[in-house]
């Protein structure tokens, strides 16, 4: 093997020495990244989701798919599994032209990506594969060695990774398609006999046979459960990878999924109780915290799958989910287990039973499993109270819904709801009914009528980047434009209120507060639901455009907002922390490390017990998670605690054994958050002075300093600790 490592390092030497000039010190550099690559790579998806056919967009769903395959999974594998350095970690004298990679060297992924794209379009455009994608390929693989970063090795094992991933996946997916086109989709099969056009003759006739026993209808819906199907499988195999280690929400509440109760501070219990079953299962990991993320996605598809089937058609229903996929504040809620899935999930059941409620043949039952679903809601997220709200709206609305007043349904729903309140109303009448002082000191009822624009823009313009500015102007646009028709539809009027009232709600809000854009996730189906209903009426080529470019921008952000790391790889350069939407999700693992570290350095060396006290409820709570010795005793007496105060601020002022008072003679950590810098690359934040607390607590209180913590090297949480001897 030494010989092959000779010869390894004897070339890379001469590519990156040897051949060493001015003008490829210019070029390899812009191959390697650069600002140019990400906008040229969609246009041209857009050219060929736009005009490229059946041909182009196969060609586009594949390369998606198989780059996604190469560089995500089997690329991270290997590297981790080769654990080689690069070069310039092993060698003194190596030209680094570029950014020096936080991973390991083998293979290359720019390599496998680039590969793994010739190896997909060589099935459907051959002469640009050999004219133009495959020397661009050869160019970028030698850029790589150029530039410093890549063995010659590394750059070939990329090569035949991502070429044997692109060919092979589309051979195998054909193949596959091959014998369950004709099985499960018999209608489409004979048109599309082969996933890549022109391989495959199509059938002589028609299989008019079929169509007794297969309906449009019915392929639609199979098609939608087949997109959902693998949707929970993606989504469950991201988790399973533990890219991202848990929000700040999802790590406290997992430690009251530690502490079972009737309700929480400031939240219902069903979050606690669905995490609590999520660790259950899989353990305390990320993936048991998130398991049902995706499951309660998978269940919300269907749900609506089915309405649409019922209602209007199953393709309708199977754009949704489309639609649904591609919107950004609906994907994030599909892998973070927040409040905001299961509050999702009961307004969207509640909604569909309540629309079986008030047919004209309603009966009873239909109006029971409304009330359930209300109550479930109310359990999951306050914000289920909203929907008593839609459901007058919709009475005011609909004169023939009326009628359903004068008999017992309706009253029971309410009687439902109300009895499934009845842990949150005994919790809070057992804690001084917290929950209602703390919303009221949120909402600042004194500032009501001080309007201000500033929260008003910062609401709309959340709400318009997370909805997808296109879904997000055609939904607002079907909401007003339906009422100018007559007659009018119930479905629409039904819609329209049971998400509009809440969208307004906070809308008004956003005039004196600040409103978080979550906060109107339930309203977002019956939206979009009133939205493809109405804009199916309407069609023409150039709205299908504008829904295939909305598709297209939708997937592109949402693809980047699971790894942002992408963005890097295409251009050279990192975003700043400030506008990565997963600087959330990441440095909480080396946080962990480093406060543990402090308090172990300080046990070890004064021989009495220590622990750790944060300033911030998420710091209390992602040490608990991440420090094995904490994760471990979080039922029993902490190792993290939150910093005592005399008023209920969150959970822990709840929890009897978070009180380290109790703690005399024992030694403490003392963490406190510091703000980021303006920049990445700015000077760290000052040090905060002593607080006079700790003076008063403790024996001896000697400041450690300021420490960062983040992600492949990019500072993302700045804090400062203090070391605390004897507490009084």
């Amino acid at each position: 093997m030494h010989w092959l490592q000779a010869i390894d390092t004897g070339v890379f030497r001469f590519l990156n020495h040897a051949l060493a000039n001015p003008l490829f010190d210019l070029a390899m550099p812009f191959l390697s990244g650069n600002p140019l690559f990400v906008p040229a790579l969609l246009i041209l998806i857009s050219l060929l989701l736009w005009n490229g056919g059946t041909r182009g967009r196969l060609c586009v769903l594949m390369i998606v798919l198989f780059v996604l395959i190469a560089n995500n999974w089997a690329v991270e594998h290997l590297k981790n599994a080769f654990a080689r350095p690069r070069p310039f970690l092993q060698m003194d004298d190596v030209r680094l032209l570029v950014g020096r990679g936080g991973s390991y060297s083998m293979p290359s992924s720019h390599a496998a990506n680039w590969f793994a794209a010739v190896g997909v379009v060589w099935f459907y455009y051959r002469r640009t594969t050999w004219f133009i994608l495959l020397p661009l390929a050869v160019l970028v693989g030698f850029s790589r060695i150029y530039n410093g970063v890549h063995y010659p090795s590394d750059v070939l094992a990329g090569a035949v990774t991502g070429a044997l991933i692109g060919a092979g996946g589309v051979c195998c997916l054909d193949r596959f398609w091959r014998w369950a086109g004709q099985r499960w989709f018999p209608l489409w099969w004979p048109r599309f006999p082969s996933l890549v056009p022109g391989t495959v003759p199509p059938p002589a006739s028609a299989t008019r046979e079929t169509s007794a026993t297969a309906s449009l209808e019915q392929h639609w819906l199979r098609l939608g459960y087949v997109v959902l199907g693998l949707l929970l499988l993606v989504r469950l195999v991201f988790l399973a990878s533990g890219r991202l280690e848990l929000e700040n929400d999802e790590a406290y509440q997992w430690v009251w999924s530690k502490h079972l109760a009737l309700s929480y501070y400031s939240k219902p219990p069903m979050i606690a109780w669905t995490q609590w079953l999520g660790t259950t299962l899989w353990g305390d990991n990320e993936f048991g915290v998130r398991f049902f993320s995706p499951v309660i996605s998978a269940v919300i598809g269907v749900l609506m799958l089915r309405f649409f089937a019922r209602e209007s058609s199953a393709k309708l229903g199977f754009l949704l989910v489309l639609i649904t996929t591609a919107t950004p504040l609906l994907a994030a809620g599909s892998i973070l287990m927040t409040i905001d899935p299961l509050s999702v999930l009961f307004w969207t059941a509640a909604m569909l039973a309540g629309w079986r409620a008030v047919q004209p043949d309603g009966a009873t039952r239909h109006w029971l499993w409304t009330g359930l679903w209300m109550g479930l809601g109310f359990l999951s997220k306050y914000t289920s109270l909203f929907q008593l709200l839609c459901w007058a709206v919709f009475f005011a609305l609909w004169q023939p819904a009326r009628a359903h007043l004068r008999k017992p349904g309706p009253y029971l729903a309410v009687l439902v709801n109300l009895l499934c309140a009845l842990p949150v109303l005994i919790w809070n009448a057992q804690h001084g009914w917290i929950t209602v002082t703390h919303v009221g000191d949120r909402a600042d009822f004194g500032s009501v009528f001080h309007f201000t624009t500033r929260y008003l823009l910062d609401f709309l313009g959340g709400e318009t980047a997370l909805l997808n500015p296109i879904f997000a102007v055609a939904a607002v646009w079907a909401a007003i434009a339906f009422w100018r028709r007559e007659p009018r539809d119930a479905r629409l009027v039904y819609l329209f209120s049971m998400g509009a009232p809440l969208v307004l709600a906070y809308l008004l809000q956003s005039l004196h507060a600040r409103t978080l854009p979550n906060w109107i996730a339930p309203a977002v189906l019956p939206l979009f639901c009133l939205m493809v209903l109405y804009w199916n009426e309407r069609r023409s080529r150039a709205l299908s455009r504008w829904l295939t470019a909305g598709l297209v921008t939708g997937f592109v952000v949402v693809l980047l907002a699971h790894d942002t790391g992408l963005v890097k790889r295409a251009t050279g350069h990192r975003l700043p922390v400030r506008f990565d939407p997963l600087h959330r999700v990441h440095g909480w693992r080396e946080v962990a490390r480093i406060a543990g570290e402090a308090r172990r350095q300080l046990e070890e060396s004064s021989g009495k017990p220590t622990f750790v006290i944060c300033t911030h409820y998420t710091y209390t709570s992602e040490i608990t998670f991440y420090l094995p010795e904490a994760r471990g005793r979080v039922r029993g007496q902490p190792l993290i605690y939150f910093q005592e105060t005399p008023q209920p601020e969150n959970q822990f002022f709840f929890l009897p054994n978070y009180r380290y008072a109790q703690r005399k003679g024992d030694n403490a950590i003392f963490l406190d958050e510091l703000d980021r810098p303006a920049r990445d690359d700015g000077p760290p934040p000052a040090p905060k002075p002593t607080p006079p607390e700790l003076l008063a607590r403790f024996a001896s209180v000697r400041s450690l300093g300021v420490f960062s913590a983040g992600y492949k090297g990019q500072p993302i949480w700045w804090f400062q600790m203090w070391e605390c001897r004897d507490q009084r």
